[in-house]
């Protein structure tokens, strides 16, 4: 799977089937709607039941365990935080769900550990840069991914993966508010094509991050 999680920040019910559709015909296959968009949970629920098979669908901006619980009634498989919550992490856990929360420091990115998360992302990414990135992945263990979130797009992918990035979280490079699915498409096409010259290949199912 490609580690690009498509953030549809102020999508709506009445076009995320079509975004959805554009994005996972284009090879990605991770797609968070951001809890601060309108009427997120119906979102959610379509992808899930439209494209939950092949791709991961999930929600971003996710504050609150009783957020996490709405999550999942809609079929998000996904959290995706913008901070390190512990009460976020654990819960999503324990709902067998996966953890994708934001930290920025050492301090956070050890307290997301330590509440069992294996996927973190850094945020904002753009004010950190490749070398906060390569510094923090210096000390974090192996196994645990770090996601570059935030100023990220096709022309720098490669700096980022040289800093040691698991993956990327991508939003208004690949869908702002207003554009329909034939542009969406045009730029996830291009990103991926972008993505796989740098990483290779990857691999087409709706697996797990890294």
């Amino acid at each position: 799977m490609r580690e690009i999680i498509a953030i549809l920040r102020g999508v709506t019910p009445e076009v995320v089937e079509p975004i959805g559709d554009a994005l996972v015909e284009a090879g990605i296959t991770i797609i968070e709607v951001p809890l601060n968009s309108p009427d997120p949970f119906v979102s959610i629920e379509k992808l899930s039941a439209r494209q939950g098979e092949r791709a991961l669908i999930g929600a971003g901006t996710v504050l609150s365990s009783q957020e996490v619980d709405q999550v999942a009634l809609a079929g998000g498989r996904l959290i995706v935080s913008p901070n390190c919550n512990r009460e976020v992490i654990e819960r999503a856990l324990q709902l067998g769900l996966q953890s994708m929360p934001g930290v920025f420091t050492a301090t956070e990115c050890f307290t997301a550990i330590g509440a069992g998360a294996k996927s973190l992302k850094l945020f904002p990414s753009e004010i950190a840069g490749p070398k906060g990135l390569k510094a923090l992945k210096a000390v974090l263990p192996p196994d645990v991914g770090l996601h570059a979130v935030g100023g990220v797009s096709a022309t720098n992918l490669a700096e980022w993966k040289q800093a040691g990035a698991s993956g990327f979280g991508i939003g208004s490079a690949l869908y702002k508010p207003g554009d329909n699915a034939v542009t969406v498409a045009m730029r996830a096409r291009g990103l991926v094509s972008t993505y796989d010259e740098v990483f290779g290949p990857a691999t087409e199912n709706g697996g797990e991050t890294a």
